[in-house]
């Protein structure tokens, strides 16, 4: 005989995205299977509130299982097969504490088998789940598990229960090692894992390990979404610099995360202030045609910036070839990496990104690991994905920069 399926709490959590707990484990064996050793005032009631078990009458057992325990002088295995008996049906009845004391008293007994008592353990993971008491649910699902059951419907919701009982710091920790224990073994953590992972640090105010949770979502299982919130996250810690605040638009405009207006016009005018007249030109272009330039009270803004882009693109093209001679000849070659990623920009890559490797060859960057993430942005945005990757992966710097080409060698993976 199975005890009901679950039923109170399961919108909430359906609605919180973790798996449903549908059925529980059977009830014990045949109560009568030693009758000689219990007496007739005792069995008969019991026989009866086996019955009402079979019949879902949880509450009809427990009185019938009442009546039994009126008896007098009742033996220990008379009193063990009570308690058993009455855990179950108080587990079916949604009487949680009931049904702990009396199948902890079951178990303690030493009648019980080992199954059996794994039964009586999934049984009471159901009660307190229904009764949305999640500390006791965990608790006990913890105990099943260290005793050897396996029911993936128990031992896989332990974080989740851990998670609904408030017990953060616990959760996390449980699912940090789980995740470490997927990682060293070459499996990915499962998507819920690491959401509900990021979710506890964020609770706990761990920004940190929030942080490390979201990169292995992007890493793992991407959306705009966890983009928007890693690409945010990364630009707001301690040390980051200024100065990638394009290479940040690069990256939101390579993940679908450029959408306003106002971040159009931040990233064409940062792009026009740092000599990537092409690339300004093409963001300008891309927000008119995508009809997020051209209307409402900043339209002549951006019109004016439209001119000042094409300006500044057309007089580029009159003084390109002596800076690209000026860029060559400097001992360092920070000029050619810029005018390399100018290149890239107008579409030029082959031609850009020669000009990049040539610059970084000199060796006498002031900042190697600038060059170094845009040559990675350079190969990615030309479809050299191998080589994007491998380059994102020398980026060493502690002031952003290795933060973004971790992020960027995500995109470059996933495209």
């Amino acid at each position: 005989m199975r005890t009901r399926p679950l039923s109170a709490g399961l919108l909430l959590w359906a609605a919180l995205g973790f798996p449903v707990l549908t059925s529980v484990a059977t009830s014990p064996a045949a109560v009568m299977a030693e009758s000689d050793t219990v007496r007739p005032e005792v069995g008969k009631p019991l026989q009866a509130a086996s019955g009402l078990l079979k019949s879902g009458k949880y509450k009809e057992a427990l009185a019938k299982i009442h009546e039994a325990e009126g008896a007098s002088n009742k033996s220990t295995y008379e009193n063990f097969v009570i308690d058993r008996m009455r855990g179950f049906a108080a587990a079916g009845a949604g009487d949680a504490q009931t049904a702990a004391k009396s199948l902890e008293a079951a178990m303690n007994s030493g009648k019980m088998s080992g199954a059996e008592k794994l039964s009586a353990m999934e049984a009471l993971v159901s009660a307190f789940y229904r009764a949305k008491d999640y500390n006791s649910t965990a608790n006990w699902a913890n105990r099943y598990a260290k005793e050897g059951g396996t029911n993936p419907q128990i031992t896989g919701l332990i974080p989740q229960l851990r998670y609904m009982s408030g017990d953060y710091a616990a959760t996390a920790k449980e699912l940090q090692a789980q995740v470490n224990a997927d990682e060293k073994a070459g499996r990915t953590p499962a998507k819920d894992k690491l959401q509900l992972l990021a979710n506890c640090y964020l609770k706990i105010n761990n920004t940190d390990g929030y942080v490390a949770a979201l990169e292995k979502l992007v890493a793992h299982y991407p959306d705009k979404s966890v983009w928007t919130d890693i690409i945010s996250r990364i630009q707001r810690k301690t040390g980051f610099s200024d100065r990638l605040a394009l290479d940040v638009y690069r990256l939101k405009l390579a993940t679908g995360n450029l959408t306003t207006a106002d971040g159009y016009m931040e990233m064409a005018q940062l792009a026009l202030q740092e000599g990537f007249n092409a690339e300004g030109k093409k963001i300008v272009d891309q927000a008119f045609s995508n009809n997020i330039f051209g209307a409402g009270k900043e339209a002549e803004r951006q019109k004016r910036l439209r001119d000042l882009a094409n300006k500044r693109l057309a007089d580029e093209q009159q003084t390109l070839a002596k800076a690209e001679q000026e860029a060559s000849a400097a001992a360092d070659g920070s000029q050619l990496v810029s005018l390399g990623m100018n290149y890239v920009g107008a579409g030029q890559a082959a031609k850009g990104i020669a000009l990049m490797e040539k610059g970084i060859a000199k060796d006498s960057l002031k900042r190697p690991d600038d060059a170094k993430l845009r040559l990675g942005i350079a190969y990615q945005l030309a479809g050299q994905k191998a080589k994007a990757i491998a380059t994102l992966k020398t980026v060493k710097g502690t002031d952003g920069t290795a933060d973004l080409a971790r992020l960027w060698t995500y995109y470059a993976q996933q495209h």
